[in-house]
């Protein structure tokens, strides 16, 4: 016995000494490296903090300017005075402006926003477009000032994108480390424009990554709480709306009215995400169909949403006055519901006029809106089991931004952060859950996802779907000089019986193939044109793909289990 217990000790004093031995090894070898990554993540915080910051103030003076007044946290109550031909003017000519920008530093006169930052997260090494990225930075700008009714999360998420693609190309930062100080510079962007440093921090996970990798939750979380101080240094510790103190849940009778409230606002937001997409189709219609310019595009958006503002002057600008009145129960029933279905209108006009902006706000707006609505109903009909309209108003702000966003622990937190009431916590969550849940089955997950596959960008059903678009078949192939190359013979053998596929295709294009012929290799061409001859690159074999498909899953599941 005593033997065994010597023998027991003996091996744990060995095994400590390795592992300290092991600890030391990774302290001395790896220590510098990654104390080097977090004093870049921390500069790249600060610096997209400083961006953030940069582009709320630029906003806060331009929309000041135009509208003459100070007091920005009434601007609808001040323009509703203004000339009409004034509320028509300014997004008219905010709108021409814009369309100049984008057609003369952008390919296809698009805004560039959170989805792009989702795909060069995805697809790019963590990288986006930078001329394009300021571009609508600066085009955005014009229309968040102007009157265009959108939200200025989306800017800022891909203004932080452009500065960590900057560093990641300066360092010459690879896939995972690339990622990595986009998430941070995501964060960082995100907290400082909501003062909201916890929901940041997981925004960057939730949604741009899109996994929760250890290795990255500490860069993530040091850029996103520099982020933050650089806001409170300009604006203090202060959250965005002002709750009144009566937001208490009475009791669990209750519960199953969230429940409800969850699956209108689903609704609401799939209702919000498809008028989008439809008035994107129509206006891509009208454009193709009349030859229309596409820099005057934004200006026909601008010169609409100025008409409507006219009597809805509500519909201008991010709209955190209405929000706030609507989080506070100010509003009537009527005018919850009207206002509502403006936003819903606005919004829509304005995405289809490549305005720029983002959609978060406005989905904030939306689900206040609507939880108010249906806290109005559900207050009278139950009034003795029935707590305060603004708790119903707070929870729909999160369930319907949750179920648009697709990120229900991110936005969560953000409904928090931005209200300063975690008493509630309860009744949001039951809300956001089922709207998520409702919401995700009705679109491509989210509407950044549903976006991107639109254009043919599959990201939404994850690695398996979007990694095979990552290799080009150029790249994999066996050129026919190679003498483990299928015979030149056979290879033209199936290009006569049309069993081939372009060399600057992807393994997107080529799996397919290999599944319909059930061969073990296809042929690679390039077409010369019109009644020439194709030419024999080589040969694509089905367990060279496969190689390199397995490899790059294995090391998705590295990266996001590490």
């Amino acid at each position: 016995m005593a033997n065994s217990i010597r023998s027991f000790l003996k091996d744990s004093a060995k095994d400590a000494a390795e592992t300290c031995r092991g600890g030391w090894h990774v302290l001395v070898e790896k220590g510098p490296s990654q104390f080097q990554f977090w004093l870049i993540s921390l500069v790249i915080g600060v610096c997209a903090g400083f961006a953030a910051l940069g582009f709320r103030k630029a906003i806060d003076w331009l929309q000041s300017t135009l509208y003459g007044t100070d007091d920005l946290t009434h601007l609808h109550s001040f323009a509703g005075g203004l000339p009409w031909y004034w509320l028509v003017i300014i997004p008219t000519i905010g709108g021409l402006i814009v369309g100049l920008i984008l057609h003369r530093f952008t390919p296809d006169g698009r805004v560039r926003s959170v989805a792009d930052v989702i795909e060069g997260s995805a697809l790019r090494e963590g990288r986006v477009e930078r001329t394009a990225g300021v571009a609508s930075a600066f085009a955005s700008l014009i229309t968040l000032s102007s009157g265009g009714s959108t939200g200025r999360e989306g800017p800022v998420v891909h203004m932080a994108g452009v500065i960590s693609t900057w560093v990641s190309n300066w360092i010459r930062a690879d896939g995972i480390t690339g990622r990595d100080l986009l998430g941070c510079a995501v964060a960082a962007g995100v907290s400082a424009s909501f003062n909201a440093p916890i929901a940041g921090a997981l925004f960057a996970l939730e949604v741009v990554l899109r996994h929760f990798a250890v290795h990255a939750f500490a860069p993530i979380t040091i850029a996103a709480v520099s982020g933050t101080v650089i806001s409170r240094l300009e604006f203090g510790n202060v959250t965005e709306f002002h709750l009144p103190d009566t937001t208490q849940l009475q009791f669990y009778q209750e519960l199953p009215a969230f429940l409800l409230l969850g699956g209108l606002c689903g609704f609401v937001a799939v209702a919000l995400m498809w008028t989008i997409f439809w008035s994107e189709d129509m206006a891509n219609h009208i454009q193709d169909r009349t030859g229309l310019p596409r820099w005057l595009r934004p200006a026909i958006s601008g010169a609409m949403l100025g008409g409507l503002a006219i009597w809805f002057p509500h519909i201008i600008g991010v709209g955190y006055e209405t929000t706030s009145a609507a989080l506070t129960g100010e509003l009537l029933m009527h005018e919850a519901i009207v206002f509502c279905v403006l936003k819903v209108v606005a919004v829509s006009i304005t995405m289809a006029g490549r305005m720029g902006g983002g959609v978060f706000s406005p989905a904030l707006m939306v689900g206040a809106l609507t939880g108010l609505s249906f806290g109005l109903v559900a207050t009278s009909i139950f009034p003795e089991v029935s707590g305060t309209v603004t708790l119903y108003a707070l929870a729909g702000t999160g369930a319907v931004a949750a179920a648009v966003l697709g990120a229900p622990i991110s936005t969560t937190l953000i409904v928090f952060e931005l209200t300063g009431d975690w008493q509630t916590g309860l009744a949001v969550l039951v809300s956001v859950s089922i709207s998520t849940a409702l919401g995700s089955r009705l679109v491509d997950r989210s509407f950044f996802l549903t976006q991107l596959e639109r254009r043919n960008v599959h990201v939404a059903a994850g690695p398996q779907a979007y990694l095979l678009c990552m290799f080009r078949v150029a790249a994999i192939m066996r050129g026919k000089e190679d003498p483990t190359c299928a015979p030149e013979g056979a290879c033209w053998e199936m290009v006569e019986d049309g069993v081939y596929v372009d060399g600057n295709a992807t393994l997107e294009a080529a799996m397919p193939i290999f599944d319909k012929a059930g061969v073990a290799f296809i042929p690679v061409v390039t077409l010369a044109g019109e009644g020439q001859p194709p030419e024999l690159w080589g040969a694509l074999h089905h367990v060279d793909a496969l190689k390199a498909y397995n490899r790059a899953l294995a090391a998705t599941a590295a990266e996001e289990h590490s």
